[in-house]
């Protein structure tokens, strides 16, 4: 084993998971897409390492099913460092996890749960440490300002197009025509708080320009995609309609996903482009 592979351990094991975690948090992160599955009664996180990377892990609050899919991995247990080649089930007693990636690894935690909001989740579940929260406060509160313009561009589209903000709102939470994202497309994006407004949609996984992304209408009925997608001044997907008048969110450009446990990066459209696409292209007149 290498002094680089073996240094993180040991830092980890004399000093401290959160001094390594500290120092982690500052260099830049790799692609680990998260992905949130869920059946009767079964919530299963599901994360996806790639090869040559040291991986911490959240705390784990409760002793939980683990399942090692794909790949092989370095990992220190009881003081003592291990290798683990999948495929791998074991379960896991309450407390971190740190272990470096030696092939591509697919890792699964599963939990006996009906919740589904995957906030609440995380609260249920895991113990995110100081470190971690406190790099994420500081980092929420710049991307909050830097979407200062989208915010301000919302409030142009309503003033362009004569609508009240109340009226809007009230259309976009009308549960009326909702129904959930179809089985075969969940996992590929998950609602998470938005630095924009409210609630957003999040990209779990990173995408190429021109990929479909995931039905936003379905029989004249709104999915997540339809429903929680922000405006911003510079989008990062479009809206596309097909014969059958369904409507899919696609990539206007590459999209990051999901980046050493952050929630990925948030998908936007031009809401004047969603009028326009509702009018079959042509420009809404103003009301």
């Amino acid at each position: 084993m290498s002094v680089a592979l073996v240094k993180p351990f040991a830092i980890a094991k004399h000093e401290g998971v959160e001094q390594v975690e500290a120092a982690m948090l500052n260099l830049p992160q790799v692609d680990c897409p998260v992905v949130h599955r869920f059946g009767p009664g079964i919530y299963i996180r599901e994360v996806t390492m790639p090869a040559d990377t040291f991986a911490i892990g959240h705390r784990h609050k409760s002793r939980n099913l683990n399942v090692m899919l794909t790949g092989k991995i370095v990992m220190q247990r009881n003081g003592e460092m291990i290798t683990i080649s999948a495929p791998f089930v074991f379960t896991a007693e309450p407390g971190r996890k740190v272990a470096y990636v030696v092939e591509e690894c697919v890792w699964q935690n599963i939990y006996a749960t009906d919740e589904t909001d995957i906030d609440k989740l995380e609260e249920m579940f895991l113990d995110k440490s100081e470190t971690w929260v406190d790099h994420e406060k500081e980092h929420k509160s710049f991307r909050v300002t830097l979407r200062q313009s989208d915010r301000d561009d919302y409030e142009q589209f309503l003033t362009e197009y004569g609508f009240d903000e109340a009226w809007v709102r009230a259309v976009s939470e009308n549960t009326d025509d909702q129904i959930e994202m179809p089985a075969e497309w969940s996992g590929v994006a998950n609602v998470r708080p938005s630095d924009i407004e409210g609630s957003g949609l999040f990209l779990s996984a990173a995408i190429s320009a021109g990929s479909i992304i995931a039905p936003g209408r379905l029989g004249g009925k709104r999915t997540p995609a339809g429903r929680y997608v922000n405006h911003s001044s510079t989008p990062n997907c479009f809206y596309l309609k097909t014969e059958s008048d369904d409507v899919y969110l696609i990539a206007k450009r590459d999209i990051i996903g999901c980046q050493g446990g952050d929630q990925g990066e948030e998908l936007t459209v031009d809401y004047r482009q969603g009028i326009a696409l509702a009018n079959n292209g042509a420009e809404l007149c103003h009301p």
